[in-house]
Order: structure tokens, then sequence, then C-alpha cells
């Protein structure tokens, strides 16, 4: 018996051959399956399978809580294929149990202990242990997954919540905690179904060492931080939300890691993940060491994660971060400090190889599932399908125009008709690719201030500015994203160490702004104008953009029928415009669905008496016009409606 375990510990393993080989090409894309620790019961013995990747390792062994910690009880078995697998069985070890490797390396007498790469669950911070679990969970998400083909399709509304966990809410009658993923479960849910968002966007919630990085400085790319609960809690979080019709995305980072002793950095005595090279494998901005996207087995380990989280988590959709960082070879580095590419230049083509085969992966095994990269340049073709030479992304953070419209709005009315083109210049390039509008985390910190902080004049046009500024995004071309507390008119910048502001909603002008929101979610959603032709320059037509003296345009959405368009009118001034013509394409009703200065939400209550019939003067080129009255710093919404003229009989007309 005791040799048959001897042999067990030695030859028992995860992997085939057919792993082996999909592993040296770097082509496996599930490692989490085979690699890290997996629980075995064979009925007559019970266990953890271990395995890493350590090729530059002269010993690995197992230590844990199974063994006292001891590195001399379950060494590890370097396979002899090529792979730098170390594997190995430990008998008794089980659920809940935490361990690492003690890795001693061919070079320096360099040891080191290390966290799993591929553990499922790991120590809550500044404990740095892996922690022996499964991802048993019984869904209970079906019909969302069944129906995500059409929520999650490019032609369907996308209205994204994006909110930091550690910071929505805080308990203040417990010491300032956050809640834990199954308590998040109840107000969360609540909230964003009241407030109409189809989706709800996590800053990264995978493992970090470091809480002020926001989860961006990320350690556990197949484990969630152990802050909010077990990796069964946040399933359950995510699986609630489904059932609700709420999609979910996570940020994810691939373009940087953490250089902690305990993880990924410097990992078997040499740099395994990261370019040995400072010039290509240190980021200045972060303090972070850069993936080396040359090597398959690091490629490879990135695309598993990727897609672990869409598998394992049911994720609908992944932001990748920092995209311009990976695609620019002398992102943020002065002359002389980075190394060109193999052809002279400054693009990355191993991140580009490496983004493309991630998408092209992605896209295959998981057809509903959107990947969106944040990317602040104008690299061409970022969401277009790689057979036509694109990166494959399925959306791209519109950053140009999120600059150029906070620009706009932190200018003094009286002098925003000299930078008109900054609200019309983004529909130039608004069809390039596929734009996700963003009012993100990024734009409420680092002195930045909050959105209505940044607005001009007194409180009431801050508020009235404020409201025309989600008006704007909501009629704009794109899908929308809006960090947490802008809905409320916070005053304060974002503090990842407290919750937001929620008693702001005790004021009718923070509470107007929350409902002009909601509004805008529940209306956008039901006007098929204003998502279903996001990214086609058939769904978008000028009406005028050249009032620049008044500091007013108006367009029309366009949907796949006639009866869908709508007419937005945006009117920048603090000034009641009455009598403002507007030439419209169709004779008929045109109803007024949405006004920002409507008194409910904090305005003066002026508008249109809920809509007009369209007038036969001919204006901007058009045969029909409506007289509009603008309220002022206002955002305006008409549903166009077929009316069936009924002219009236003279008397004694034969009937």
């Amino acid at each position: 018996m005791e040799t048959l375990l001897n042999n067990l510990r030695c030859e028992y393993s995860l992997l085939t051959d057919s792993d082996v080989s999909l592993i040296k090409a770097g082509n496996h894309g599930c490692l989490y399956e085979k690699l890290g620790s997996h629980i075995v019961d064979l009925g007559w013995i019970k266990g953890v399978y271990f395995a890493v990747w350590a090729p530059n390792a002269h010993q690995v062994t197992v230590i844990g809580s199974f063994n006292n910690w001891n590195k001399e009880s379950n060494p590890l078995k370097m396979r002899q294929d090529g792979t730098g697998l170390w594997e190995g069985f430990v008998q008794g070890a089980q659920k809940e149990e935490m361990y690492k490797y003690f890795i001693t390396s061919k070079y320096n007498n360099y040891t080191v202990e290390k966290r799993d790469p591929f553990s499922f669950y790991c120590e809550k911070p500044p404990q740095r242990a892996s922690i022996i679990w499964d991802l048993e969970y019984e869904w209970n998400d079906a019909k969302w997954m069944q129906e995500r083909s059409q929520n999650n399709a490019l032609r369907s509304p996308f209205s994204i919540y994006e909110m930091h966990f550690g910071s929505w809410h805080r308990f203040a009658d417990k010491q300032n905690r956050y809640p834990t993923y199954d308590e998040m479960a109840q107000g969360l849910i609540r909230y964003v179904k009241y407030m109409g968002f189809t989706h709800v966007e996590f800053l990264p919630l995978t493992a970090h060492p470091f809480y002020d990085s926001w989860g961006y400085q990320t350690d556990g790319y197949f484990s969630p931080t152990a802050r909010y609960g077990s990796p069964q809690d946040m399933m359950f979080l995510i699986d609630r939300l489904h059932q609700h019709g709420i999609g979910v995305i996570l940020d994810w980072v691939p373009s940087h890691f953490p250089c902690d002793q305990h993880s990924l950095s410097f990992f078997d005595g040499t740099h395994l993940y990261e370019h040995s090279d400072p010039r290509k494998g240190y980021h200045p901005d972060w303090k972070s060491s850069i993936f080396n996207y040359g090597r398959v087995e690091v490629c490879d380990f990135l695309i598993s994660s990727a897609l672990f989280w869409i598998d394992k988590y049911h994720a609908d959709g992944l932001r990748v971060d920092g995209g311009a960082s990976m695609l620019y070879l002398d992102y943020s580095r002065n002359e002389g400090a980075w190394i060109p590419n193999e052809l002279g230049g400054r693009e990355n083509l191993e991140a580009v190889k490496f983004l493309k085969k991630l998408n092209n992966i992605a896209n295959q095994k998981y057809p509903n599932v959107q990947i969106a990269v944040e990317e602040s340049t104008a690299w061409p073709d970022v969401s277009r399908p790689i057979k036509e030479g694109g990166l494959g992304f399925g959306m791209k953070w519109n950053m140009g125009w999120m600059h150029d419209t906070l620009r706009y709005f932190s200018v003094d009315p009286v002098h925003r008709k000299h930078h008109h083109n900054e609200l019309t210049f983004s529909i130039g390039y608004a069809f390039t690719e596929n734009f996700l509008l963003s009012l993100s985390h990024d734009e409420v910190v680092h002195g930045k201030g909050s959105l209505i902080g940044r607005m001009p004049g007194q409180d009431w046009e801050k508020f009235a500015n404020l409201r025309l500024l989600f008006g704007y995004m909501y009629g704009h071309p794109g899908k929308k994203l809006i960090f947490m507390g802008g809905e409320l008119g916070q005053w304060s910048e974002w503090n990842n160490n407290k919750g937001l502001d929620w008693h702001l909603l005790d004021h009718p002008e923070h509470k107007g702004v929350q409902q002009w929101v909601k509004d805008l979610n529940h209306v956008y959603k039901c006007q098929p104008a204003l998502f279903e032709k996001d990214f086609a320059n058939d769904g978008f037509e000028w009406i005028d953009f050249s009032d620049w003296e008044q500091s007013i345009i108006s367009f029309i959405r366009k949907g796949r029928f006639e009866e869908d368009t709508v007419l937005v009118v945006y009117n920048f001034t603090p000034v009641v415009r009455y009598n403002y013509r507007i030439g419209i394409p169709f004779n008929g009703y045109w109803r007024e669905i949405l006004n920002s200065g409507a008194k409910e939400y904090g305005g003066d209550g002026s508008g249109n008496f809920g809509g007009m019939l369209a007038e036969p003067v001919p204006f901007h080129g058009r045969k029909y016009s409506l007289s509009l009255t603008l309220p002022p710093l206002s955002a305006l919404f008409f549903k166009y409606e077929k009316c069936i003229q009924i002219k009236k009989k003279r008397i004694g007309d034969k009937r």
C-alpha cells in the first residue's frame, strides 16, 4: 500500500498528452483546469494535486497548513517534457487549507515563497497564502444565459453603472465596514433595477494586495478578492444580478502587475512573467511590472484568466484596462527609455498579436460576451474584426469624446460659443469604432473633483449643467457608462475609503439629478433609435450644428423604422430660448419624452406642453418644422408619432 501511495504522489497528473502539446504551443486557453491546486477524491485516497510553471527552478515544494509549512515534506516533481511544469499529489490536504510554493532557483541560491498564480482563492491582505478551494456552485441564471445573445448584442442598449465595490456603501454602525458579496446582492440589485441600468461594471474584483490601487494592481488572476467573501459568494452576487436581468462586466488588467515578492514578479528566480529589461518590463507610471507578451506561456496564462471569469463566473463582458500602455513601447517613456520593435517602430507587435489572439479565442468560445478596451489614442480599427485588420474588440472607450465634452462643460456658458467645435467634432469620427461613452472613475479622482464640481455657475446652473451633460451623453451615438455617485450629483471627489454621500438624496436638487438619470435610462431602453444603430452612420443625422452663437445643437437618431425616430435638441446656455425653430423630416406629432428643465428634475418648468404637431414651415432644408421653447441649460428628446389627418366634412357634403 505504501508503494502505491508513493507512486500516486509521484505519478498522478491531471495533464494529458493533449494538454502538454497545447501548453507547449501556448494554445491551451483553460490552464486553470490543470494547473494550480485541485482537490482529488479517488474514494480510497483523498488529497490535492498541485501543478505550477517554474522552468528555472532547481526545486519546488508545497508548504502549507497541512504540513506545518515544512519545506521538506512535499517536494514536487519537474516534468521531463519541456513544459517547465512541476507537479505532485499531497495526500490528506483538503479544502480551506492554506499553502504556498517554496521555490529554490537554479541561479544565485535564490529562494522565495510564492502564492500560487492559479489559486482559486487566497487570504485577505495583508496575509499572502493561497487557499485550497473548489468552484462548485449551482447556478440559477439559465434564463439570462439563454437570452444573453439578445441582452448583450451590440445592437442592444448598454447603460453601464460602473462601481468600486468597497466604496458604494459603508455600514456606519460597523466601523465604516464595506459590504460582502452576498450583502451587496440585496441593495445593489434593487438600486440598479430602480435606476434602469442594463449592466453593472465592477472595478477589478481580482485579488489585489493594496486596497488603494482600486484593484488595478492585480495579483490574483484566478481569484476574487477575499475582502468581500468567498468565490461562491461572488458567484451568488453575479447569479442574482442575472436573475434580475442585469448584466455583469468585470474590469480585467493584463497590462501590468505589482512587483510584490509573493506574487508573479521574479517568480522562479528569473523574470518569468515580465521582461527582464526595465525599458520593456517596468511601468514608470504605476511602478509595476509589464507582462512579456512574447512568451507563449505568458499569453496562455492571460488568455486562460480572461476565459476563466467568463466560464466559471458567468461574466458577460470584460473591460481591458490600460490598452494604450500595451500597444505602445514608448508609452509614458522619455526618449531613450524604450526599445523599438524589430521594424524600428514604437508599436508593441507582441502585445498586438496577444490581443488579437485573446479576442479571436473569446469570440469563438463566447460569441455573446463583449470585451471592451480602454484605449486613449487613435490606434486604428480597435473594435473592427480581426479578419478585416482590426484588433477584434467589441467596443472601445471613447476617450476623445470624454475629454472634449468635460472640457466644454467646464467653460462658462458665455464663452461656450467659442468652443462649439468641441461638441460637434466627435460626430466626425463617431462611427469609426464601436464606441462606449464613459464618464468613469478616472474623471472624479486625483484632484479633478466631482462631475458637478466641475460645472460652472451658481448652484442651479451646476445642477442644470450636470443634467445636460447626462442628457448629451444619452443622445449621442455610443453605449453609456456612468461611475457611481455621478447620478447623485455628489459634490465630493470619489474616495475609495468611504461610501457614497447617499444623504444628498434628502435634497430635492440632488434627487432631481437621480430622477433624471433614472428616466434617461428607462426611456433609452425603450427607444430603439437611441441604441440600435449606435455604430452606423445611417442612425444619425444632423438637424443643425452651426448655431454656435446661441450654443444650440440638434439632431435626429434613427432606428430601423421611420416611427422610431427621435429628435434631440440641446441648449447649452442659461437662457430660455422661445420660438426656436427646428427643421424636422416628417409631418406628424412630436411628443416630448424627456425635458431636463422639468420641475421634477429641478428645472424651471418651461417646455413644450408634452409635444406639438409639425408645421408646414420649411426650415433647415426640410419641409416641416417645430417652434420650440428650450429651457435654460437643457436637453430635450422628442419621439416622432404619425398623425392621421382627419378632414372635417362641410355641411351639405355627401356622406
